[in-house]
């Protein structure tokens, strides 16, 4: 009798055992996930985009005229002195050659200038001629006059015959030396550029020398060649005043003011550059990036607080400028957040349980986002939550 009790205290024992086990492998089990908290602390908004140095006045040195550059002795970073260094020396052109068909021309224009010089000379004799005879008419006309025998009429139109004549002569004088100006005209035109009797004079050069002290920036026309009036020669700045320009989406330009802090990194160096922005201009451009896409960007210039004489002219950098800045706000990870519809939700950790939350959110960046509402400081929320997490799972801190 004894040993059947002991064989139902056995049989109960293990179906109890069994129903534990089930129960056991059926337990809801906890899923592992990444906590983050709540905090309260200091956040800031920055954009980061790729930037320019530039020396802030630019002066180049061009071509007055057409002519033939000598060879340019000045090589980049060479220092310059406003007035002194010659920074190009340019001779005139030589006049062109002259061929068969153009040395007629010009011989037969030579020619008729000459005699158009002794047709204004011949003019001339012709002139003093008359004014000769109306002086000698006048005499006459004179002495008739004071006798009473010739009308006061008659002296005066001889009078007036003799400075008509006066003035023709003078006009005369000058057409013969307009001609002769012509004629000299004629006659240069014909000289070769290889006559040995060229005066000197016409061999001289038109020196260029620095507008301004400082250092030669690049130099465009080295070798020497000819150069048509306005051809860019060199460009002299001053390296120690140096600025960055940036360009930025419209959209970020818009959230940043003139005097907004600034910082350069990534230009070579060991530490970070403070600048500030001087400038937005007031017009955007359309850009293609990198993906094909148009953008309109605006080009902002920023004053460099701390310089290091290490950065030149035209010096890939990159630019951090803050958008927006607090010292005390309440932010979460941007890990946690995730979009419900057009809101913005978070599973918050509450009695060992993941709970949807929807939270009001205000400015982000990389890291954490500025939290308006829904959670309070030190709260527990999911990092990167998972398709296996859903409001009312039980939840369990990953451990490190």
């Amino acid at each position: 009798m004894q040993g059947k009790w002991i064989k139902r205290v056995l049989a109960v024992v293990a179906v109890g055992a069994i129903v534990a086990g089930f129960a056991y492998a059926l337990r809801e089990k906890p899923q592992l996930v990444d906590v983050g908290t709540v905090t309260r602390g200091p956040m800031r908004v920055t954009v980061s985009q790729e930037g320019v140095t530039r020396v802030r006045e630019v002066y180049a040195v061009s071509s007055p005229i057409a002519g033939h550059l000598s060879r340019t002795v000045l090589d980049e970073g060479d220092a310059v002195r406003a007035g002194v260094t010659v920074v190009a020396a340019i001779h005139p052109l030589d006049p062109p050659l002259i061929d068969s068909r153009s040395q007629a021309e010009l011989v037969a224009a030579r020619e008729a200038a000459r005699a158009a010089v002794s047709m204004a000379e011949i003019d001339l004799k012709r002139l003093q001629s008359d004014l000769q005879f109306s002086r000698d008419n006048l005499e006459r006309a004179t002495a008739l006059a004071k006798t009473n025998f010739l009308a006061q009429s008659a002296l005066q139109k001889a009078s007036t015959d003799v400075e008509v004549l006066e003035a023709q002569i003078a006009s005369a004088k000058a057409a013969i030396e307009l001609r002769k100006a012509e004629l000299a005209s004629a006659e240069a035109r014909l000289i070769p550029p290889s006559d040995p009797n060229r005066k000197p004079e016409a061999s001289c050069c038109v020196h260029l020398t620095a507008p301004v002290d400082g250092v030669v920036l690049s130099v465009f026309a080295r070798s020497e060649q000819p150069v048509a009036v306005g051809t860019k020669i060199a460009e002299i700045g001053d390296p120690r005043d140096i600025e960055v320009t940036v360009d930025l989406l419209s959209s970020d330009a818009v959230r940043i003011a003139p005097g907004s802090p600034a910082e350069i990194f990534d230009w070579g160096g060991d530490r970070i550059l403070a600048a500030r922005v001087r400038r937005i201009d007031p017009a955007g451009f359309t850009k293609v990036s990198a993906l094909g896409i148009e953008e309109q960007r605006v080009n902002l210039v920023l004053d460099l607080d701390d310089k290091d004489p290490r950065l030149g002219h035209g010096f890939r950098v990159y630019a951090r400028l803050t958008l927006w800045q607090s010292e005390d706000t309440l932010r979460l990870p941007i890990s946690a957040l995730f979009r419900d519809g057009q809101d913005w939700s978070l599973f918050a950790i509450r009695d060992g349980r993941a709970r949807q939350v929807a939270v009001e959110i205000g400015q982000m960046n990389d890291e954490v986002a500025e939290l308006k509402g829904g959670l309070a400081d030190g709260d527990r929320v999911i990092l990167h939550p998972s398709d296996m997490v859903s409001d009312g799972t039980l939840v369990e801190a990953r451990q490190e």
